[in-house]
């Protein structure tokens, strides 16, 4: 704990944390995803997928909590190597790669804090249900007589709000261009490239950010174009 510490008071090590920190947030977000994307398997799919992570009760907050610390952790260092960053400007770097990189942190920013945007709004839409709260106190019954959250019509009728569509739709074009820089810097930031490797890894953040992108922007395109619908008779 002490020397987690001492790291957090060296760019450096604020630059590690940075990157361990966002490669935990991008699996977690290939997760989410994967999840998500149940919601073209139907209703019981999704609805049973969601009633399980519920299920978890405390674990699943616990969960949450642990995330929302690692994402804070992450966005303030960013914003404090970027403000070392942008104090050290005045001074010649040393290589071509600090220049690079604090141009890459300064795009970084940017994005990063219209992604943290988004991530409250999303969280106050699926999660808490302040926007369209009418949409989140749906159930779906079961055979049995019992009741659990209708997750799938929740999100679908969510989505066919087309400015709610698109603006996800806009806030994921957001979240990859800043992954198709972060993956890099994590390779970097950890001594994983080398000259050699430089493209491939350069390729590898493209092709992840793009799928990123496509898996989740399908979604709401999906549900907006009525591709994905909830099944009459509900």
């Amino acid at each position: 704990m002490n020397g987690l510490l001492a790291s957090l008071g060296t760019s450096i090590g604020r630059k590690m944390v940075v990157a361990v920190t966002g490669l935990m947030l991008l699996l977690f977000v290939l997760a989410h995803m994967a999840g998500n994307l149940q919601v073209f398997a139907g209703p019981e799919a999704l609805n049973s997928y969601a009633a399980k992570l519920q299920s978890l009760g405390p674990l699943l907050w616990a969960a949450r909590l642990g995330l929302l610390a690692v994402f804070g952790v992450h966005v303030a260092l960013t914003l404090k190597l970027a403000s070392e960053n942008k104090e050290a400007r005045p001074t010649a770097y040393a290589h071509q790669t600090s220049v690079q990189a604090t141009s890459a942190s300064r795009t970084m920013v940017m994005s990063g804090l219209l992604v943290v945007a988004f991530v409250l709004y999303h969280l106050a839409h699926f999660t808490f249900g302040v926007v369209q709260p009418g949409n989140h106190e749906l159930v779906e019954t079961l055979a049995d007589g019992t009741t659990r959250h209708d997750v799938f019509s929740m999100v679908v009728l969510g989505f066919q709000n087309p400015l709610v569509a698109i603006s996800y739709v806009v806030a994921m074009a957001l979240l990859c261009w800043h992954v198709s820089h972060g993956v890099q810097s994590v390779f970097q930031t950890l001594g994983l490239q080398s000259a050699r490797s430089r493209d491939a890894v350069r390729k590898a953040s493209l092709g992840i950010a793009a799928l990123i992108f496509v898996g989740n922007a399908s979604m709401p395109l999906a549900c907006l174009l009525h591709l994905v619908d909830i099944p009459s008779g509900n």
